[in-house]
């Protein structure tokens, strides 16, 4: 993939019992957080209808420079919840052509 735009999909799953907190510290810090990087230009969240892990993100990322930022690396992964998260899944998706 060249240096070009695209979308970031990250898929988890979390036991029950952390998904208020988890949910709360996705939408309250890791968002904003991201969203401070240089490069990540939107983020949504998704709750699966559905086969796989039960959360998603869906992130449009401006390249794969965004990746090797010193913001960014200050804040990836899942902070706290690092060894809670399971079934980790990541899509990165490149438009095939222009907007429609």
């Amino acid at each position: 993939m060249a240096d070009e735009s695209f979308i970031h999909i990250v898929r988890v799953d979390i036991d029950p019992e952390h998904e208020a907190a988890f949910n709360a510290w996705y939408e309250q810090r890791h968002f904003p957080d991201l969203l401070a990087c240089p490069g990540w230009l939107s983020a949504k969240r998704f709750v699966s209808v559905g086969d796989g892990p039960k959360y998603a993100a869906m992130y449009e990322v401006a390249g794969r420079w965004a990746f090797e930022t010193p913001e960014f690396l200050k804040v990836r992964g899942f902070g706290p919840f690092e060894s809670l998260v399971k079934n980790f899944v990541r899509i990165q998706l490149k438009p095939m052509s222009g907007p429609a």
